[in-house]
């Protein structure tokens, strides 16, 4: 009897185990600036040549992996970069930087109603001082360009919810960093979208997404097509604020983003 409980209390244990990810293979890793510190997790492609510059992936996370453990923001999107076949078909460096608990990417006032919800979003122009967060983000990002680390013609940017709020802000701040970029359930200053009009672009939404509503992401498709831009716009019919799932199974995702190359 007691081998049957113990069996029957393990083997749940068994599962949960081969159901989380390993990400042991993402680094733990810390970037400073001037007493401010962006913890960040990073994993090499296999067989890394220490000479050698390659494609650098930086994805920023939502709200709810913000904190101090360096681990929460791997939880969307990391295992995707894990794959055997990601790894070997698109060898880079793939950065997941983690925003403190009290911060956030971008420069945003939220207004809340008593529940808590967010009901209405106000975004700074790029000329605006930048967030702490974000602005370490670019920090980081030229600091591994300079070292030879990361190929400058082969920056991408991506984020879901906040991150990709954030993304949008980067974009606005820093357009001719990036190659190419994948904000996911986004939203922002649509004003900014001239900015960072030349940087190829594939936007996602849920069509159901209640918490950062679709208007957020088909406000900048349409302003960006206004100006001749290379984007595409995918919306997920009846999907909520969990998008990034169907985006990350997107079997032409990582194709499209490693198509592009600045000149």
């Amino acid at each position: 009897m007691k081998r049957v409980l113990l069996l029957l209390f393990f083997c749940p244990l068994f599962a949960m185990a081969q159901t989380i990810p390993d990400y042991s293979a993402f680094s733990y890793e810390v970037f400073s600036h001037n007493g401010d510190s962006l913890r960040y997790r990073m994993l090499l492609p296999e067989g890394y040549d220490a000479h050698k510059a390659y494609p650098l992936i930086m994805f920023l996370h939502g709200s709810g992996e913000r904190g101090a453990d360096n681990a929460a923001q791997l939880v969307h999107g990391g295992k995707l970069f894990l794959k055997d076949s990601v790894r070997k078909g698109f060898p880079a460096i793939v950065i997941f930087p983690q925003c403190p608990a009290d911060s956030m990417w971008s420069t945003m006032i939220v207004k809340r109603d008593a529940s808590g919800k967010a009901i209405d979003r106000s975004f700074s122009d790029a000329t605006d001082k930048q967030a702490t967060p974000g602005a370490l983000v670019m920090m980081l990002t030229d600091s591994l360009v300079k070292a030879g680390k990361a190929d400058s013609k082969r920056l991408y940017l991506g984020g879901l919810s906040l991150g990709a709020i954030g993304t949008f802000d980067i974009l606005a701040r820093y357009p001719d960093t990036w190659a190419a970029a994948f904000p996911i359930c986004g939203v922002g200053n649509v004003d900014n979208a001239a900015k960072f009009s030349k940087v190829p672009m594939w936007i996602f939404h849920g069509a159901a997404d209640n918490v950062v509503l679709p208007a957020g992401s088909r406000n900048y498709y349409e302003a960006l097509k206004k100006l001749k831009a290379d984007v595409k716009y995918t919306e997920y019919p009846g999907v909520g604020h969990n998008s990034w799932d169907n985006a990350f199974a997107e079997p032409q995702l990582l194709p499209w983003l490693f198509s592009h190359k600045k000149k």
